[in-house]
């Protein structure tokens, strides 16, 4: 008897381990920076933390593994992945509110106020929830990635210096329209093409947080960085929704702690980083010039916003205004 019952209780473990094994998947996540970039560590922390916590694994895929943002996000539409991080600076042509974190000046400087504005937002916590599940994505966080730094080659002080400059910008018709207010030519480019169209002068600047001018050796084919303050640079993690929908309710937990994890640690981790960075590009190229606009220098960009904000409206209509109206109020009630 006692070998029968240890024999049943041997083939029940193996059932068991079996079963665990059969549910177990490997999740596929691809985002838009390398691995040591801001979107790069956020995603090793969402990993560990799903890891640690289900049977489940993910697999990363850093920019240019599987395409362009334009690639990865059709291949989280389409199933192929499981987890997709991009910058509505991508999305707002898919979900044309998102174009609102390109309104010039919305979004404040301090990082303090920006990690409690994204974490408390109703606008992007319940209000963003609905319109990325109209596109079948499942919104799980966005988080904030620094100051947006312009780089150019010749200097910008106001508005008159970007006077015909070829300016590159993401697909994005509210961020043409942004450097069109600034006075630039704006030039939709992919990302892929940037590096060698500063190289030979197709296009003469672009736009990012600090730590990715360093990453990716901006600073090698840019002579100027210029911060205007005028944005924050944003991203935001989704999940392909049937996938997400079909997961159990644990699963859909370890999910969301993941993200909520992965957002407590970047919120503190990308503060400090522009600094740094910004450190290893003066080392690197101690000839670029670093220029912080006065307030009298940014009033032409600042006055340009009004005329930005306005065409948002015009393209989002009313479901646009009502988000922008949500986020201005969400922004005041976070502020010390």
């Amino acid at each position: 008897m006692k070998t029968k019952f240890r024999t049943l209780l041997a083939s029940t473990a193996m059932l068991l381990a079996g079963a665990t094994l059969s549910h177990a998947a490997d999740w596929k996540y691809a985002f838009e920076e390398s691995l040591t970039d801001v979107q790069g560590v956020y995603a090793t922390k969402f990993k560990e933390a799903v890891e640690a916590n289900s049977d489940h694994t993910i697999t990363l895929f850093p920019y240019g593994s599987l395409g362009e943002s334009a690639d990865i996000m059709e291949q989280t539409q389409a199933g192929l992945l499981q987890f997709v991080n991009q910058s509505p600076g991508f999305t707002g042509a898919l979900i044309p509110e998102a174009q609102v974190f390109f309104v010039p000046y919305l979004l404040p400087t301090d990082q303090d106020h920006l990690g409690r504005f994204f974490k408390n937002s109703k606008a992007i916590n319940e209000d963003f929830v609905g319109l990325y599940a109209n596109q079948g994505l499942e919104l799980l966080s966005m988080y904030p990635e620094g100051e947006v730094a312009m780089t150019t080659k010749s200097p910008v002080k106001s508005c008159a210096d970007l006077d015909e400059v070829k300016f590159r910008v993401m697909t994005n018709p509210l961020l043409v329209e942004s450097y069109k207010a600034f006075g630039a030519t704006p030039t939709p480019l992919p990302w892929g093409e940037v590096y060698g169209g500063l190289q030979t002068n197709i296009i003469q600047g672009q736009e990012n947080p600090t730590f990715f001018l360093f990453s990716t050796k901006i600073y090698e084919v840019t002579d100027h960085i210029t911060y205007a303050g005028h944005n924050n640079f944003t991203t935001a993690l989704m999940a392909n929704k049937q996938f997400y929908d079909g997961l159990s309710a644990e699963e859909q937990k370890v999910v969301q702690d993941a993200a909520a994890s992965a957002f407590d640690y970047i919120v503190g981790y990308q503060k400090s980083l522009a600094d740094s960075e910004l450190d290893k590009i003066k080392e690197a190229k101690p000839a670029m010039t670093i220029t912080v606009l006065s307030d009298e220098e940014r009033a032409c960009f600042k006055n340009a916003a009004a005329e930005v904000e306005a065409k948002f409206i015009e393209m989002t209509g009313e479901g646009g205004k009502a988000i922008l109206d949500q986020m201005k109020a969400d922004l005041d009630a976070t502020r010390d």
